[in-house]
């Protein structure tokens, strides 16, 4: 049985992004959220999905690039001098790792999230993190502790068949470290009883999910519980990444064109609490 979630990113960075979704969600394949608590357009992107009952949003965990919900003299060992989390993904998980005091700060902020998405009211459908720093083992088990205390069920560990990636394109695909600390984070995550996709498709071709590659995906999905995630947008926007083909996107989302894939391939959309709710029943 194929099962699918499609998933954006950075829901509630800006305005661009929040009308992408809601395009996607309304018009296209779109089924899930990851709401950014501290983004610059969090009261718009809470207001939407309030409008959009089917769509499943969850919380997208920032620790890195991107503003704080604590107040920065609360959290120094994660900020810079501007009060901003730190852009160096590498010093800052060290100092996490090194540092108890960094620690207690990460679990604090972690929290604070969590409280925050609490405050809108919406259901929480899954969870995840911003770049996927919560492949950092000390972040992992701060998820754990902190999510399921908040009633986290489903968190993402990005294990992406290469196998698929090929069919897709005939060529080489990325590889490092990543596959290994994502199976690290799904068997952790299991252990916990927390669900996680089966597969997930996004981190190979992060900002570049294009209409024939997603095409490609749906003729290629394996059977479980797939996520394929993007980050739609109608354009740039401040903070944005450079060279993310943010419309194009878009566009893979409203085709309708994959609609008629998943048709064919009898592929069930939904949200990780309706495949969650349905296999805990």
């Amino acid at each position: 049985m194929k099962r699918l979630v499609v998933t954006a990113d950075d829901f509630g960075a800006s305005l661009e992004v929040n009308e992408a979704v809601e395009r996607a969600h309304s018009d296209g394949i779109l089924t899930a959220a990851s709401l950014m608590v501290n983004g610059a357009a969090v009261a718009d992107a809470v207001e939407r999905a309030k409008r959009l009952p089917a769509l499943g949003v969850g919380l997208h965990v920032v620790l890195v690039d991107g503003r704080p919900v604590l107040p920065p003299d609360r959290i120094p060992a994660l900020v810079d001098a501007q009060g901003h989390f730190r852009t160096d993904m590498v010093r800052a998980a060290m100092r996490i790792f090194a540092s108890p005091a960094a620690r207690r700060q990460l679990a604090a902020e972690v929290e604070a999230q969590f409280d925050a998405f609490a405050a809108t009211g919406l259901p929480l459908d899954h969870v995840n993190a911003h770049k996927h720093f919560h492949l950092h083992p000390t972040i992992a088990a701060t998820l754990v502790k902190v999510g399921k205390a908040h009633g986290m069920r489903t968190v993402r560990a990005p294990v992406e068949p290469r196998a698929v990636l090929r069919a897709v394109e005939d060529q080489g695909t990325p590889s490092g470290v990543e596959g290994i600390w994502a199976r690290q984070v799904q068997r952790l995550m299991r252990r916990a009883s927390l669900a996680t996709p089966d597969h997930v498709f996004g981190l190979a071709w992060s900002g570049a999910m294009t209409p024939a590659r997603v095409y490609g995906l749906l003729e290629h999905l394996p059977n479980g519980l797939s996520e394929i995630y993007a980050h739609p947008a109608t354009g740039p926007y401040p903070g944005s990444a450079p060279g993310y083909r943010y419309a194009e996107e878009l566009a893979a989302l409203t085709d309708a064109l994959a609609k008629r894939v998943i048709a064919r391939n009898a592929i069930t959309l939904g949200r990780f609490a309706d495949f969650i709710e349905g296999e805990r029943s």
